[in-house]
């Protein structure tokens, strides 16, 4: 079965184009060290809640919107030697998100999947 890394931030809307820009060439550098698939979603319906939600989970502020994302890979140990040669292309490239986010509200997480279907 394959692993998961999910991921969940708060983007300012105003960085939507340079966010998307940024995520397709990551999702090249990705799928370059074994990633077999990167899915980066824009909240169009993400609910307020009472207990908890997305924009609680972030702390989103006015004039931010929910990334909801994740990265497929075979296997947790091939994330884990695919993932840093990617950090270390990023750095290398300059190729870092840095600036369109703050990552300090990001919320992530590795997943053993259990059923794929």
């Amino acid at each position: 079965m394959t692993y998961v890394m999910g991921f969940v931030i708060a983007v300012p809307t105003g960085n939507k184009e340079a966010y998307r820009e940024m995520a397709e060439a990551a999702a090249v550098v990705f799928k370059k060290h074994g990633a077999l698939s990167v899915v980066e979603a824009w909240g169009a319906d993400v609910p307020d809640g009472k207990l908890t939600s997305f924009p609680m989970a972030v702390k989103l502020e006015p004039g931010e919107t929910v990334v909801f994302s994740w990265i497929v890979w075979p296997s947790k140990e091939v994330l884990e030697t695919g993932n840093m040669a990617a950090m270390n292309e990023f750095e290398e490239t300059g190729l870092m998100a840095s600036h369109l986010f703050d990552g300090k509200r990001m919320i992530f997480g590795g997943f053993e999947t259990i059923v794929e279907a």
